[in-house]
């Protein structure tokens, strides 16, 4: 198998050219990303308009900071996952469409490690907010495991018996 097969996870008995590959991963990163986008839109939504609510005056000097750590991290998972369909529309027809795919996912990843982190953090402000430290602390740490679990651990062990199958 060579490199560009293993890059682009297709074996050469598929029948496609090298620029069909590329076409099908991109088009299944962005499939991916009209999925997670969405919620990352409604959480954003969300964290923009809680320091205007009235109830945010009453929030702890913790809860500020935890809010704001939690709208960076989705305001930069916002950027993440929108960066691959910009890069694509300013280096069109480029023919660099190998990088953008590759340098893409990379960001892609970077930017589901983030929307992770500030998923957990809305956990633990309104857990904090409405119950007590205890209760956030519990809640905080099952969301952040079942996240760590579900998107990164499971699929990396999984990679990991892959490659050691091919060996």
């Amino acid at each position: 198998m060579s490199a560009t097969e293993t890059k682009t996870g297709s074996s050469e008995d598929s029948g496609e050219s090298e620029k069909e590959r590329l076409d099908r991963n991109f088009q299944e990163l962005l499939q991916g990303l009209r999925v997670a986008l969405p919620g990352v839109q409604v959480l954003f939504a969300f964290l923009l308009v809680v320091p205007f609510q009235q109830g945010y005056a009453d929030v702890t000097d913790f809860q500020q900071k935890v809010y704001f750590g939690t709208l960076l991290c989705t305001a930069i998972a916002s950027a993440c996952l929108i960066a691959p369909p910009v890069r694509h529309r300013l280096l069109f027809r480029q023919g660099v469409k190998e990088w953008i795919l590759f340098n893409s996912n990379s960001i892609v990843q970077f930017g589901f490690v983030c929307l992770a982190v500030a998923i957990s953090g809305v956990i633990l402000l309104i857990s904090d907010f409405i119950y007590d430290s205890t209760a956030a602390v519990v809640a905080t740490a099952a969301v952040g495991l079942a996240l760590a679990w579900l998107w990164f651990a499971s699929p990396l062990i999984e990679r990991a018996k892959e490659g050691a199958k091919r060996r």
